[in-house]
């Protein structure tokens, strides 16, 4: 089975210039009265280059402790050990199955933080931040892929306990009201209640709802995708199911979703709303942030050439949500990867094992392994890195104006590699 090429490639110019984002964002805008969703700052030109970008998986679903670091190419894989130090071993990593991205960029001398999508607890996501040196305080933005609780699960405690320290008004960027549908999971092996957002919670926690329902900018280094068509062989699963309206406070407006949608009651998820991140490395390309891919891994990534104007592609990182599908699916995205041809593919979270080996076969050289803790650096130019030993517990965190490089366990000076 091969995958069928795109016979109707996404125009750059629609998708930047479409008005039903406005729309729609002027509609939840008045529904909501006094917490008003900020409307994301499009894309009026070319998307910003930077320089280097570091992104740390904060969440997944297992860790080595003993895997080396090393490096290939521009990238330095740097991993992580163990949390240690002078006393004896105490708290150590989180893994689940969930999902959360840490990205550093920077663009000459200026520097940015983003945290992209929180795993599925908060006691994950908080203990995971404090051992790997992860400062509130530095953040610039929060982006949330999708509502999923395997995505979302961690976001409201984490606000809470870092309330005092992140910045007034943070915004948190959605790719629309999909997001706020409560959602049953009915895929095996287990169906049941699959959340909430907590909407209330997230706006009493002085984080701004961004609408990023068309491509936006994200801190000045990166960008979203903004909803993704399917435009691709990819057949989209649902394995959940979302309820329309809201109920003691909570849940998604129905006169702001999609006229197809608005009376329907409970609906198999389309995920219309799932978006991606983007950064684009002065040099190298695109590095895609795929987060979970229910859309399609394939369809996410030509969105984000589409969008940018960008064709070459440096990396895919995340989930690809291929674990469901058949080995003739499998060998289709593979089929289609190798076509776009990026760098460095990096499976996480939802991707499933039959795709990493097929994928081992198939391109070896491309294919990158991440862990709870990982810290993948690609830069413009590579440097050589010095390895360094890193302390327990981590000092008092520096100032947001210095590098978050800096004072922190497994997190050293740029470049350089962490051993624990």
């Amino acid at each position: 089975m091969r995958a069928k090429k795109n016979s109707a490639p996404v125009d750059r110019r629609a998708v930047l210039c479409g008005g039903g984002a406005v729309a729609f964002e002027a509609l939840l805008a008045s529904l909501l009265g006094g917490a008003t969703p900020a409307r994301a700052e499009g894309l009026g030109g070319p998307v910003p280059e930077v320089d280097r970008v570091a992104v740390r998986v904060l969440i997944d679903s297992y860790q080595i402790a003993v895997a080396p670091s090393s490096k290939t190419g521009n990238v330095e894989i740097q991993r992580f050990g163990w949390a240690i130090g002078d006393s004896p071993p105490g708290r150590a990593l989180i893994s689940e199955f969930g999902l959360s991205m840490h990205v550093e960029s920077r663009s000459g001398a200026v520097a940015r933080q983003t945290l992209v999508d929180f795993g599925y607890t908060s006691q994950a996501l908080t203990n995971n931040g404090e051992i790997l040196g992860i400062d509130p305080a530095a953040l610039d933005a929060l982006v949330l892929s999708h509502g999923h609780y395997d995505h979302f699960g961690g976001l409201v405690g984490f606000l809470k306990a870092s309330k005092t320290r992140l910045r007034p008004g943070i915004p948190l960027f959605v790719g629309g009201e999909e997001c706020f549908c409560a959602r049953q999971w009915t895929a095996p092996p287990v169906p049941g209640d699959f959340g909430v957002l907590d909407r209330p919670a997230i706006e009493q926690n002085a984080v701004k709802i961004t609408v990023a329902q068309g491509p936006a900018l994200v801190a000045d280094h990166a960008f979203t995708t903004g909803q993704v068509p399917q435009t691709t062989f990819e057949k989209l699963l649902s394995p959940s199911r979302m309820t329309i309206g809201v109920k003691q406070g909570l849940g998604c407006y129905p006169e702001s979703l999609p006229e197809d949608e608005r009376n329907a009651g409970a609906i198999p998820d389309q995920f219309r709303h799932e978006i991606a991140t983007v950064y684009n490395l002065k040099g190298r390309g695109l590095i895609v942030l795929t987060s979970c891919s229910h859309r399609g891994v394939v369809n996410i990534v030509k969105q984000a050439q589409a969008v940018s104007g960008v064709q070459k592609v440096h990396a895919v990182l995340g989930g690809f949500h291929l674990a469901p599908y058949n080995e003739d699916y499998l060998k289709s995205v593979i089929v289609s990867l190798k076509e776009i041809d990026p760098d460095y593919v990096v499976p996480m979270h939802c991707t499933g094992e039959p795709f990493w080996e097929m994928a081992r076969r198939e391109m070896p050289q491309k294919l990158l392994r991440a862990y709870t803790g990982t810290r993948f650096v690609f830069s413009t130019l590579l440097k050589v890195a010095a390895a360094v030993w890193v302390r327990w517990p981590p000092s008092r965190p520096s100032p947001r104006s210095q590098s978050s490089t800096k004072n922190h366990p497994a997190v050293v000076s740029e470049f350089g590699v962490a051993q624990v």
